[in-house]
């Protein structure tokens, strides 16, 4: 058989091997893959070929590796080709649009005050001083805004079931 360089076999022989690699997985990228992977494995064993030709041995080489791949495919378990959008549907959106409407709505029965407080204290997580120095309570005085604006909005969204 005559020497070939490795560049002059890869023009010779890669389409061939790609469309080889193509018809046995049905995938354009795995058949990249495995077409890449062939000529680096014989360019590596530049040994003795193991069948007549040297196309037979890079297609032997690529049939090989795309069993491979299948045989750790199948260990690995089948996996989701396209994993789940976290955002939320359109249907989740409008129910959450919902449920905020319903929310504002019932936060605009309390009195001015108590809808400060509670928005102060769950929107901002601040501190029940915080909160009096701001409204001009005591720190007592602005739990029981807080508790009692809390106590007003879980009624008040009970009745609505909305909330």
């Amino acid at each position: 058989m005559e020497t070939v360089e490795f560049g002059e076999l890869y023009e010779r022989y890669a389409r061939d091997v790609l469309r080889f690699a193509w018809y046995l997985t049905g995938s354009l990228s795995e058949a990249e893959d495995i077409t890449s992977e062939t000529f680096v494995r014989a360019w590596v064993d530049s040994g003795t070929l193991r069948v007549d030709t040297v196309k037979a041995y890079l297609f032997m080489i690529a049939r090989n590796l795309h069993v491979d791949w299948r045989r750790r495919e199948a260990r690995r378990g089948e996996l989701v080709r396209e994993p789940a959008d976290p955002a939320p549907g359109p249907h989740a959106e409008a129910g959450a649009r919902d449920q905020l409407k319903a929310v504002i709505a019932a936060l605009q029965q309390l009195p001015e005050i108590d809808r400060a407080a509670v928005l102060m204290r769950s929107q901002d997580e601040m501190p029940y001083e915080t909160i009096a120095a701001a409204l001009g309570l005591t720190p007592v005085a602005a739990r029981v805004k807080v508790h009692r604006a809390r106590m007003k909005l879980a009624s008040i969204c009970g009745k609505e079931d909305g909330c």
